[in-house]
């Protein structure tokens, strides 16, 4: 799916250019849930869009009860699933607030995973939601063989994930995250993790980004020459070959990529490859999100920078 054309002004709403999508957030944030049921249902053999959307929507029915109104009413597998993202973002939220609601918040969620789980075998989406609640307790399989640093993780967990799915994007970087320092990893295993997951996955995965994820999470500006990383050579390499491999295969997305594109943006960016990087930010149209750029500062004001540095617009004053 071709982007639109930026027109003066970012969009930072997470459905990007999925039209259905967006109609179905506002749909929820009204208190409906029948559309909802449709956009799910459309996507069960399409796992990466079912990833995309119900994450989405999660966020928009997280305050409410809509999910839970819905699972009652209708307890199909995409209500479950809905419960199931729902609940997950909860509990997370109420575990980095240090909440005392945090561990009862967490039984609901393990128990609305296992329910959509059962409700649709073969959908790794429940597992991903799972996954996500992993660095909670800093589960400890491990690692198989081919990691120099062989860090412990919830490997079995993953590993019943690519059964169902060998390249499910999400998975990936969920997994890749219980191995930031924020969360008690280390540098040295995230950038281990990234390089072997994003090795094993063919030239035009997105999954090939994994290592240029894991070294945004590793920026610290009080470094010296923090800035100049991107320019060493195995990390231009890197993002020229994703570059080359990867940016040809967005154009058949069902949707724009907007997360995958901008840390390929950026990294083109630092590592001084304006034009290859203005090919990308011009996949990417008007739609924008947090991060990579809020790694960096105000993630709007970073990314007006990159898009200068490419010769491209930005928004106006006010």
């Amino acid at each position: 799916m071709a982007a639109e054309l930026f027109e003066g002004h970012y969009v930072w709403h997470p459905a990007a250019d999925d039209r259905v999508l967006a109609s179905v957030c506002m749909e929820v944030r009204a208190g409906r849930y029948r559309s909802a049921h449709e956009a799910l249902a459309e996507t069960r053999t399409d796992f990466a869009l079912r990833a995309h959307r119900s994450l989405v929507l999660a966020s928009e029915a997280a305050d409410t009860d809509l999910a839970e109104r819905w699972l009652a009413e209708e307890p199909t597998p995409e209500a479950a699933l809905l419960w199931a993202r729902v609940a997950v973002q909860r509990a997370l939220r109420a575990a980095d607030a240090h909440d005392d609601r945090a561990e009862a918040l967490e039984r609901i969620a393990l128990a609305a995973c296992d329910r959509a789980a059962e409700a649709a075998p073969a959908d790794p989406t429940p597992w991903a939601a799972r996954l996500a609640m992993a660095r909670l307790h800093r589960l400890r399989d491990p690692a198989p063989q081919g990691l120099l640093t062989a860090p412990p993780g919830p490997w079995r967990l993953f590993a019943h994930i690519l059964s169902l799915d060998p390249w499910h994007r999400e998975a990936h970087h969920r997994f890749l995250s219980c191995f930031f320092t924020r969360h008690g990893g280390s540098v040295t295993a995230a950038w281990d993790v990234a390089a072997f997951l994003s090795q094993r996955a063919p030239a035009d995965s997105p999954l090939r980004l994994l290592p240029l994820v894991a070294l945004v999470e590793s920026y610290n500006p009080t470094q010296l020459l923090a800035d100049r990383v991107w320019e060493q050579p195995q990390w231009r390499a890197t993002a020229l070959t994703i570059y080359q491999h990867w940016l040809p295969a967005v154009a058949g997305y069902r949707f724009t990529p907007v997360l995958d594109l901008a840390y390929l943006a950026h990294a083109l960016v630092m590592a001084q490859r304006e034009f290859e990087a203005r090919a990308v930010f011009t996949a990417m149209g008007p739609y924008a999100s947090r991060m990579p750029w809020s790694a960096f500062g105000d993630p709007a004001e970073q990314l007006s920078r990159a898009r200068r540095a490419c010769g491209l617009p930005v928004p106006g004053p006010g």
